[in-house]
């Protein structure tokens, strides 16, 4: 099993060599107050080059603002990805923003982003956090793992993360389970 740890800042530029290759079949949609799966083929063969440059740039920001970039290593390869913000948001300030969540696609299933987010998840209770609120990628093999992992369709829809990602699924994981 890889290790899992707290990415250093300069091990971020390693996100590059994470496979992000994918056979998408699926894709849900949020209607009226449900999830509806609908069939879109897509082949993704890897990260869009710009979008890679701003998702490797966000990470950076998001630890000079104290946040937190966990990663997970096959020997001393990076082969999974994910960060949470430490600024709490929210009405009553209760929940952090996962903010990426990537496992290498030789690695998927095999336990690894399980880890990834019982990690951002135990991250977000140590900056004060109630819930993890998740912006997911709507294919139904992403949305799937946060559903069975314990989310549910967010209750409070953050508006500015809705306006940035509006075709993605809301989610929230309570923290402290009952």
């Amino acid at each position: 099993m890889p290790s899992i740890r707290v990415l250093k800042p300069e091990e971020i530029e390693s996100i590059r060599k994470i496979d992000r290759a994918e056979e998408i079949h699926e894709y849900y949609v949020f209607k009226n107050g449900g999830l509806i799966l609908e069939a879109n083929r897509v082949s993704v063969a890897q990260f869009d080059p710009d979008e890679l440059d701003k998702l490797i740039s966000n990470q950076h920001q998001l630890l000079q603002v104290g946040g937190k970039i966990i990663g997970a290593f096959d020997s001393n390869e990076l082969v999974g990805v994910a960060s949470v913000e430490s600024q709490l948001r929210g009405r009553t300030a209760n929940y952090c923003k996962m903010d990426i969540l990537y496992v290498s696609r030789g690695f998927r299933s095999s336990g690894i982003g399980k880890l990834l987010l019982q990690e951002c998840m135990k991250t977000a209770r140590e900056f004060g956090a109630e819930k993890l609120y998740i912006s997911a990628t709507p294919t139904k093999n992403t949305v799937d793992f946060y559903l069975n992992n314990g989310a549910l369709i967010t209750k409070e829809l953050d508006t500015a993360l809705f306006r940035m990602e509006p075709l993605d699924i809301h989610l929230e994981i309570s923290l402290y389970r009952a």
